[in-house]
């Protein structure tokens, strides 16, 4: 029986995060910060916390130690309405942190893995992931303990019927090792930003990237974040531009990819055309820049509803 509209599969860490710094640090040197945040962070859980606000039905299935942090990550997550009875907390391992420095609209992040690194295929139970409609997976460059198992993971729940996501998110060794030949043949939506998207298809250019990708994927959905400049999707024959809702209340823009994979994939499950998807994906990446942190803005949908409302507004003039 399906029980949940997505099921998350991917890492777990909180965000501790300094704002007001008036450039980034120097080797020898100290800066001063106005303001910190710890908040629930990672691009696996951001995007379960603000998708069950909107109103999907979610569960998580991730990996996190016994302490304080793992805490935050579990109260957090329940808070929003997020299932966590699949989250595996290790004896050993600790949970995941990630420090970030917000300098205007750009930022810097150290992360700590933890616990994150240690999820495999071994701890997942697909009698559990039959349980949903969507499977969503996030961050394979941190996850090495998953990572060649990831194809595996997504051939297994397209069996069992499910639709499917996956975010790359950045490799911080910048080898982009992963084989998409193997992987998205079981994927139906690719949301890479537009930096990872030309990394991982060894493209200049987003058209050259998706004509490489339609080989052995012809039926994928592929949608490229590019900040700013919006949002790009293609439906198999045609490109789409989705222009960014730019605003004048950004606070920081901290998991404003993923708030936008949230609306995405929250219209996609409902079955939203693409254009009704990119477009509902970049108020929800814009609602998320209103607020600190990558949930602050997602806290009540009477919250979420009134800031769609005012960026929506921005966006026309009124």
């Amino acid at each position: 029986m399906k029980v949940f509209d997505v099921i998350v599969v991917g890492e777990l860490n909180i965000d501790i995060i300094m704002n007001g710094i008036n450039r980034f640090p120097e080797i020898g040197k100290e800066i001063l910060a106005e303001s910190l945040d710890v908040t629930l962070g990672s691009s696996s859980a951001i995007f379960a916390s603000n998708l069950s606000s909107l109103g999907s039905r979610v569960s998580f299935l991730g990996k996190i130690g016994k302490d304080e942090f793992a805490l935050t990550v579990l109260n957090s997550l329940q808070s929003k309405g997020v299932d966590t009875s699949n989250i595996i907390q290790s004896d050993t391992l600790k949970t995941g942190a990630t420090l970030v420095l917000n300098f205007d609209q750009d930022r810097a992040m150290v992360t700590y893995p933890g616990a994150m690194e240690d999820l495999r295929l071994k701890d997942i139970s697909f009698e559990n992931i039959a349980t949903a409609h969507h499977l969503h997976f996030s961050s394979i460059f941190l996850q090495p303990g998953i990572r060649s198992d990831v194809p595996a993971l997504f051939k297994k729940a397209k069996s069992f019927g499910l639709t499917t996501s996956i975010d790359p998110q950045w490799d911080p060794v910048e080898k982009w090792e992963v084989d998409l030949q193997e992987l998205l043949p079981y994927v139906d939506v690719f949301l890479p930003n537009m930096s990872e998207f030309l990394a991982l298809t060894s493209s200049k250019t987003i058209e050259a990237g998706i004509s490489e990708i339609m080989q052995f994927a012809p039926k994928l959905t592929v949608v490229v974040k590019d900040g700013a400049n919006g949002a790009y999707g293609w439906n198999g024959t045609d490109l789409i531009h989705q222009p960014a809702l730019l605003n004048d209340e950004v606070v920081d823009c901290i998991g404003a990819g993923d708030s936008f994979n949230a609306g995405f994939i929250h219209k996609f499950t409902q079955g939203a055309s693409l254009k009704e998807c990119l477009e509902y994906g970049t108020i929800t990446g814009a609602v998320s820049t209103t607020r600190a942190g990558g949930t602050g803005a997602f806290v009540n949908m009477k919250l979420v509803n009134e800031l769609v409302l005012r960026v929506s507004l921005a966006k026309t003039g009124n």
